[in-house]
């Protein structure tokens, strides 16, 4: 058994009823490429079952300490029930995007079982009118809690359930999924006695190697060469969220971004992707009559696993708070403040120590944490406080080479993420293969036309795009 860090944790805690707090993504699939050129569901179930030894997390379920009197450990339950984990479903005719989309919305919206490893995958038939994808592809949404994983590990998870050819071995030896003793109440009461012992230690521990950092920062913020992100305004994303979900996205040449980043100088691909985002929003606000005079600031958050940490699950995750542009209408210029936004919020990071947060998560009171979570829900606390941020945006860089699942190219892989009371708006960006896409969930409450709101982004990406081409071409 494994005892889960207090970050990893704290998804468990902060999930309520209307924020279920999983990840995921939605993969679509050419199965022309697999032997003999079509993929069963079996085939898909023994598969998945042969590699769920890699994987940790598909075979582990929760055990809570009673009371909930210290952090719930990861049991390994022996293999997974491969016909409960993965679903099979198909879209009405026609079939198309829109339709995928919608019933992407509705599974993700639904919380996973506890008493289960916490994941599921639903492989999804009848895309045959998606526009740009062949007759006869197959999606597949998977969902696997925060707690389990972050956007970096998940591309390892990814990467473990997928091969670099068709080929794929049918013969493939299935690794052994042993069984963990559950402990009684006592031994979990016993055990969170000795951590309770040994956290001042711990503390003391971690405010000795992060007290530089903090009067660095204070430092810095009184000499005025930091500065913080501050008067933050409200949207129609900054209150609470519904039970219910949206999905949409967009997908990109990765040629156009570098372009673009190469055409105005000293940004990054980072840089050019948050512009998109924010003149997409940009766009949709204004549309509605809602557009503030402040720019809206993203929580972007910051992988910062060690090389010794690589391929490990759970998540090592630190976050900074940028400015998009979005009161800026000239799409250079937004970019160029992006730039700025990002310098000076990673100088406020690097001045603190990236791992700071991750380092006093681990001291998150359980007890106290979850009750919290759910008293802010109940007396919607997100509708009266002033918003810390208004959105995610999480960029994760995949693979630039196929992936195959099954024998079944990947076509695309887009992000799903958990919009959250006071935060209701997630952007996923990704990377595979020379594209580049933005996944976007929101609740429906707050964004009941996200179609129209991708077609924002497409707008803001291609203005962005046209400007960069004429400085380069006045150059």
């Amino acid at each position: 058994m494994q005892q889960l860090s207090g970050l990893d944790a704290s998804f468990l805690y902060l999930e309520t009823a209307n924020s279920p707090m999983h990840i995921g993504g939605l993969g679509i699939y050419d199965p022309a490429t697999a032997p003999g050129g079509a993929v069963g569901f079996k085939q898909i179930l023994e598969n998945t079952l042969r590699r769920a030894g890699r994987v940790a997390a598909m075979n582990n379920v929760l055990v809570e300490v009673p009371m909930g009197l210290d952090h719930p450990y990861w049991k390994s339950d022996g293999p997974f029930d491969p016909e409960f984990h993965i679903r099979h479903i198909a879209l009405p005719k026609p079939g198309d995007w829109r339709q995928l989309c919608i019933q992407v919305s509705r599974l993700h919206a639904r919380p996973l079982d506890r008493a289960r490893p916490l994941w599921e995958f639903y492989i999804i038939e009848g895309l045959d009118n998606v526009e740009g994808y062949p007759p006869g592809c197959f999606a597949v949404v998977s969902k696997m809690h925060h707690a389990a994983i972050d956007g970096a590990s998940g591309v390892e998870i990814s990467a473990a359930i997928h091969d670099l050819s068709p080929d794929y071995d049918t013969n493939m030896h299935r690794d052994p999924v042993y069984k963990d003793r559950r402990p009684g109440n006592i031994e979990l009461l016993w055990r969170s006695q000795i951590n309770t012992i040994k956290t001042p230690l711990r503390v003391f521990e971690v405010a000795k190697n992060t007290v530089p950092g903090f009067a660095r920062m204070v430092t810095g913020l009184a000499r005025g060469k930091l500065k913080r992100v501050t008067d933050i305004p409200r949207t129609r994303f900054n209150s609470t969220v519904s039970p219910y979900r949206v999905f949409d996205a967009v997908e990109f040449d990765l040629k156009d971004l570098k372009r673009i980043k190469n055409a105005v100088a000293g940004v990054t691909l980072n840089d050019v992707a948050l512009s998109i985002c924010g003149g997409g929003l940009r766009r949709y606000l204004d549309s509605k009559g809602e557009l503030p005079e402040a720019s809206l600031a993203a929580m972007a958050p910051i992988n910062v696993r060690s090389r010794d940490q690589e391929g490990t699950a759970g998540n090592q995750v630190s976050q900074m708070t940028v400015r998009i542009g979005s009161n800026i209408g000239d799409p250079i210029e937004r970019l160029r403040e992006v730039n700025a936004g990002t310098a000076t919020a990673k100088e406020l990071t690097n001045a603190i120590g990236a791992k700071t947060m991750t380092d006093y998560a681990q001291f998150i009171p359980s007890t106290l944490t979850a009750s919290a979570a759910r008293l802010s829900s109940r007396l919607a606390l997100a509708n009266r406080i002033k918003p810390a941020y208004n959105c995610v945006i999480t960029n994760v860089p995949g693979p630039q080479i196929p992936l195959y699942f099954t024998g079944a190219k990947m076509l695309s892989n887009f992000a799903l993420g958990p919009p959250v009371d006071g935060m209701g708006l997630f952007h996923g960006l990704l990377s595979y293969c020379g594209k580049f896409n933005i996944g976007v969930s929101s609740c429906r409450e707050m964004m009941p036309d996200p179609a129209f709101y991708a077609q924002c982004l497409r707008e803001s990406f291609e203005e962005l795009l046209e400007a960069a081409v004429a400085l380069e071409e006045a150059a």
